[in-house]
């Protein structure tokens, strides 16, 4: 008989279709919510039952309380899972679920009011003898005496919303006359986020790690399931994670989990939860060099890492405790096996600074052998509403090096298609030598940025191929030679902005040979067209081809004699880089401004982008207002052109 018949999912995505797995596995029915962007979306397809509760923006849906307690009553739900983000977090929610008759599958609305304002929660912790990161945390919130703490605490500082997550509302500060600016966009990025402008402000710790600890409550007593390390991370978003810690030693270890046990047993924590810990990560890990950061009262995005190393299914656990069953396993049970690293593969642009994107997945595959959580298939939208993830991607190996090369090796492999990704960052950071080296911290991302975000150069292999699967009869008209008997031909292609000179020679009208880049590649004809090794490409349109097989490259056909304007920026210009919702505007037609001056700032993706001024000069045109809705590439704003001198 399982713990409950049937549970509605309050969520969407990979953390949706997860959980539907766990639950499955259970005998537990489940029934998905879904906004009009996500009526044919995988966690609809996945549930036993789906449920619409509202339009594409989250407001409008998702968030929804009462719609999402409304369709669980009308589908016999008795609990609610709320996956992480949306309403997970949301007390008023809880109590919603409760007084409905319904359980909520995490921690008490009590519990979630304590850890959800920052400043409240540290003073909390440091009454449980949890050590707490310096700074202001006090109700007083004019702007002078903010920055009078600041400079008591001494430069740099982060300002952080009190009600915050997921780095909203936090601004990094280096400097006293930066301040001011630093206080007003944390400040109305928190009212955006969270209804809430008010901030702490807090030491900022030189060369900081982000390690966590995984606890696990029944509202008496609590366990922990080890460390993950957080810190690479763009924005204060994370991107790859790992468990354990590297560097990590017993002692360290145990007195860091028994300070997140005393956290969650001082708020009588039921369910899964995460504390966060800043570490000073300047040398070895030491006992004493480590302070609380804030609890995350729900499941991690990161929790499959913590899984690889323990052999636990959290989500099995939330529902067991949720029904009123005790804690699954004692402290002394717990052990940790090997090494795991996870990667966040987003629809995002790398040379653009990590910009997110929207688009069609055309193609989406993934290697065998690593565990996938995904909330989309091939062919499904990465939208501008929500979230851009398109998958997690974890590994595990009987050691740390080997899980990373696990990690990487699976980077390489994975094929995706259609949008822009940040997959080939992500191999770049995994084969990052301090990575390797377990040199890891918050900074390192945006110390070697442009490094990690050089788009990599395309397997000769690849680009044979595709000169190959364009050798039909289009391209045979073209440049007038026969395929057989010898012939011989160069095709141009391009991938991204490299362009090669593939030439082919057909000795039989089965086989070819393909020389580029110094590198001679023979391949034979099959039904399916040209194959080459485990290779293989589809022409996607007169002038595409997409190879896989050797990860995923679309290749075009070049007119060598064509010179490609797009290649030469016009710096005058200020586009959209992506959809998204102009947030405010700084500047007029006519204003004289200065290279780094704001312009405006862009909001997309739940993230503010600041659109500033490429050189000295005056503002011809500033061709957008708050409040508009704005499409990709778009002309927001242009400088006049320069006087002559």
């Amino acid at each position: 008989m399982p713990i409950f018949n049937r549970i509605l999912i309050a969520n969407r995505g990979e953390i949706a279709c997860r959980i539907i797995d766990t639950a499955r596995r259970m005998g537990v029915e489940t029934v998905a919510v879904y906004s009009d962007a996500d009526a044919s979306a995988r966690h609809v397809r996945m549930a036993d039952q789906a449920v619409r509760v509202g339009p594409a923006p989250a407001s409008e849906s998702y968030l929804r309380g009462d719609a999402i307690i409304e369709a669980a009553k009308d589908t016999g739900a008795t609990a609610i899972h709320p996956g992480y983000g949306f309403l997970s977090e949301n007390p008023d929610f809880v109590e919603a679920v409760e007084a409905a008759g319904l359980t909520f599958i995490g921690p008490s609305a009590k519990a979630i009011r304590a850890m959800g304002l920052k400043d409240a929660a540290k003073a909390l912790m440091e009454q449980a003898g949890v050590p707490v990161v310096p700074g202001y945390h006090g109700t007083r919130q004019e702007d002078d005496l903010l920055a009078a703490e600041a400079a008591k605490i001494g430069y740099p500082v982060l300002i952080k919303a009190v009600a915050g997550g997921g780095g909203k509302g936090m601004r990094r500060v280096d400097a006293p006359g930066d301040f001011a600016e630093a206080l007003a966009s944390a400040r109305a990025e928190a009212v955006r986020a969270f209804g809430n402008d008010a901030v702490l402000i807090e030491k900022y710790v030189d060369k900081p790690r982000h390690i966590e600890v995984q606890v696990f409550g029944d509202g008496k007593r609590a366990i922990h399931l080890f460390e993950r390390d957080c810190s690479l991370q763009r924005r204060h978003q994370k991107v790859i994670e790992e468990a354990p810690a590297p560097g990590m030693t017993p002692e360290v270890r145990a007195a860091m989990g028994a300070a997140a046990v005393r956290a969650a047993e001082a708020i009588g924590y039921a369910g899964a939860g995460t504390v966060e810990f800043i570490v000073d990560g300047t040398g070895p890990l030491r006992a004493d060099g480590f302070w609380f950061m804030e609890m995350n009262t729900r499941l991690q995005v990161e929790h499959p890492v913590t899984e690889a190393i323990t052999g636990v299914d959290l989500v099995e656990w939330q529902l067991r405790v949720a029904a009123g069953e005790p804690l699954p396993a004692a402290q002394k049970e717990l052990v940790i096996n090997g090494h795991a690293f996870e990667a966040r593969l987003y629809a995002e642009d790398a040379p653009a600074g990590l910009l997110p994107a929207t688009g069609r997945l055309d193609h989406l595959a993934f290697p065998a052998g690593v565990r996938i959580d995904t909330g989309v298939d091939t062919g499904d939208t990465i939208t501008p509403h929500y979230d851009p993830m398109i998958a997690k991607i974890t590994t595990q190996g009987p050691d740390r090096a080997q899980a990373l090369n696990a990690l990487a090796d699976a980077l390489a492999a994975t094929e995706v298609a259609g949008l822009t990704t940040n997959l080939h960052f992500l191999e770049n950071l995994a084969r990052h030598p301090r990575i390797a080296d377990g040199d890891v911290d918050t900074g390192l991302i945006a110390d070697d940025l442009d490094a990690l975000s050089e788009p990599p150069l395309p397997p000769c292999a690849a680009l044979a191929l595709a000169a190959l699967t364009f050798s039909g009869d289009e391209v045979d008209d073209l440049r007038g030679f026969a395929l057989w008997g010898g012939a011989e031909a160069r095709v141009d292609v391009a991938c991204g902005a490299h362009a090669s000179s593939v030439c082919l020679t057909f000795p039989t009208a089965a086989t070819a040979l393909a020389e580029v880049g110094g590198q001679q590649f023979e391949a034979v004809l099959t039904s399916d067209g040209w194959a080459l090794g485990a290779a293989r490409a589809v022409q996607t349109t007169r002038d595409r081809v997409r190879v896989t097989g050797l990860g995923c490259w679309d290749v075009e056909l070049r007119d060598p004699l064509a010179v490609g304007a797009a290649e030469f920026g016009d710096i005058d210009v200020i586009l959209a880089p992506m959809p998204g919702l102009v947030r405010s505007v700084h500047a007029k037609a006519g204003d004289t401004v200065v290279a780094g001056e704001r312009l405006l700032v862009l909001e997309a993706m739940k993230m503010e982008h600041a659109l500033r001024a490429s050189r000295d000069g005056v503002l011809a045109e500033m061709n957008c207002a708050e409040g508009d809705q704005v499409e990709a590439g778009v002309v927001l704003a242009r400088m006049a052109p320069e006087s002559p001198t």
